[in-house]
């Protein structure tokens, strides 16, 4: 075998193995995820929430791969999303008294947050929420992949 040829097959095979491996971390959380909670769970656990926001996939830091779009209701008890957020791996659910729409912006204010849970669907999502959380102390719930480093979304809900 020539040295070119060896070449053009360590660089198309590198190539191949690069967009599967890529194609994996993409797709890995969308089948793992569980079921989606139904629109009937949501309305029922969102009854009697005291605010609302809504995530908008124009979010200064927000672009194809990374987004939100939905109306997010907060209770003392729950955070319920009826909506669609971009796939990916390792997402968690902030409250901060400060609205934030950059990666930036939540690296600055990150340890004055405080993360309320997981989001593992990516179609509607309730978040049960410990009962010594006062969500009247913070004014926005931000959707943040922890594994990236990576901003999602935000909603400013008062």
């Amino acid at each position: 075998m020539k040295l070119q040829t060896k070449l053009l097959f360590i660089v198309t095979h590198s190539f191949v193995g690069l967009v599967g491996f890529a194609a994996g971390i993409y797709l890995l959380p969308i089948i793992t995820a569980p079921n989606v909670p139904t629109q009937l769970e949501i309305t029922q656990a969102s009854q009697g929430a005291m605010y609302t926001g809504y995530f908008d996939k124009n979010l200064q830091d927000s672009d194809f791969l990374h987004w939100g779009e939905g109306e997010v209701s907060i209770s003392d008890s729950y955070i319920t999303f009826s909506g669609e957020l971009a796939p990916g791996p390792d997402y968690k659910l902030y409250l901060s008294a400060e609205f934030v729409e950059t990666e930036a912006d939540f690296l600055r204010l990150k340890d004055s947050m405080l993360s309320v849970g997981e989001v593992n669907t990516f179609n509607n999502f309730i978040v049960k929420l410990p009962s010594d959380i006062q969500v009247s102390n913070y004014t926005s719930v931000i959707v943040w992949c922890e594994s990236f480093g990576q901003f999602i979304t935000a909603a400013k809900y008062r």
